[in-house]
Parts: C-alpha cells; sequence; structure tokens
C-alpha cells in the first residue's frame, strides 16, 4: 500500500471527507462564533415569515448572523456552502420557524446584537 498525502489524492481523485460535527456541535460553534464580539450589529433579513420558499431561501445579507458562520473556515470545512436562509436552514437543521427567530428583522429591527443572535442559536439547540 501507497501512502500519499491529501494534496496528492486530490491530484488523482475527488476526495470527499465527511463532516464530523454533529448538529449540537454546528449550532454551539455558531453560537460561540457570534459570543466572540457579542456587541457586534448584525444585519437582519426582512419579513422571512412573508416570503415564497423558495425566496426565502435566497435570501441573504452582509453581516447577518449567517454571514458570521458562513466566514468560519471550520463550518466551511463541514459543509457548509454559503451565507443563505436555505443553506443556513440545511446545514444547522433548523425549521424555518428557529431561523426566523434567529434572523429575522421582527423580533429586533433592522440590526441586533451579536449576542442577542448568539442566545437565538442557543435556544435552537433545544
Amino acid at each position: 500500500m501507497k501512502h500519499q498525502t491529501l494534496d496528492q489524492l486530490h491530484a488523482v481523485a475527488e476526495v470527499n471527507i465527511q463532516p464530523v460535527m454533529s448538529r449540537t456541535q454546528r449550532l454551539m460553534r455558531w453560537a460561540e462564533l457570534l459570543e466572540r464580539e457579542p456587541s457586534r450589529l448584525l444585519t437582519a433579513l426582512a419579513g422571512t415569515e412573508y416570503r415564497a420558499p423558495a425566496e426565502r431561501d435566497v435570501m441573504r445579507g452582509d453581516g447577518s448572523p449567517i454571514a458570521v458562520a458562513f466566514t468560519d473556515p471550520i463550518l466551511h470545512d463541514e459543509g457548509l456552502k454559503d451565507d443563505s436562509y436555505g443553506e443556513a436552514k440545511r446545514f444547522f437543521e433548523l425549521t424555518d420557524h428557529q431561523l426566523h427567530e434567529i434572523v429575522c428583522y421582527c423580533h429586533v429591527g433592522e440590526v441586533m446584537q451579536s449576542s442577542r443572535a448568539a442566545l437565538s442559536v442557543r435556544a435552537a439547540i433545544g
């Protein structure tokens, strides 16, 4: 058997590394990222509950709580593909109600403190 580095394998094959974090671990990581700068102002998404599912799934916002998660290399390596509502719902295994509580403006206005978003993420852990 010949041993090769991951980079060497990438040159000759498609290598798929399976995520290792559980749903709870992914949500805890997201909450911890948000808690690093508790006073940071984040943008909320407007009217998630009023959008058609296809429209809601592509919603995103620069500086949103989801964008904070997407900038993390660990969550990215685990499979977080972008900073859209639909991707966050899929990746973090959240219901629309749970994600609405985390990102929607109807609870916080146009901006929220990162610490508030972290509390909502932790509440979604259940």
